[in-house]
């Protein structure tokens, strides 16, 4: 299916990765938010379940290994053109995510991987939806909680 005019709303799954008290960002090199700081992660396959698709899409996007540990939010993102058609149509859910190993690289997709912590999160431009979702699981991790809001 084509991801700008779909037919149908494209499912998308993201992954928060935290590490010593840091998100793991990509810089988006795609529309929608190209240039923009996001999460690692991509269009579900089919066949694929939503953690299967987090552990691939961070592999391809940042070269770095995970272990999915549940949902942390969902999010319907519809953008319209100038005439009111449906340009991009997305259900993303973010995933919590643990992390393995590897050192993070810009893979596909992206033009920038970096780690963040919530005292930077104002000075970057990440996609705006996102920043509630990064201050929560920051929050929980620097007070030693678990990853779910």
């Amino acid at each position: 299916m084509r991801r700008e005019y779909p037919t149908a709303p494209i499912v998308g799954v993201g992954a928060v990765i935290v590490r010593n008290a840091q998100a793991l960002l990509i810089q988006r090199g795609n529309e929608p938010n190209r240039g923009r700081w996001s999460i690692p992660g991509g269009v579900l396959e089919l066949g694929e379940t939503l953690a299967e698709a987090a552990v691939r899409e961070v592999r391809e996007e940042c070269g770095l290994e995970i272990e999915p540990q549940g949902v942390l939010s969902t999010f319907d993102m519809i953008h319209r053109d100038e005439l009111g058609r449906v340009r991009y149509h997305y259900v993303l859910i973010d995933m919590g995510a643990r992390y393995l190993g590897g050192e993070a690289t810009a893979g596909t997709d992206a033009l920038g991987v970096r780690w963040a912590g919530a005292a930077e999160l104002d000075s970057l431009d990440i996609v705006p939806r996102l920043v509630p979702v990064l201050r929560q699981v920051l929050h929980s991790s620097e007070a030693g909680q678990q990853t779910r809001p």
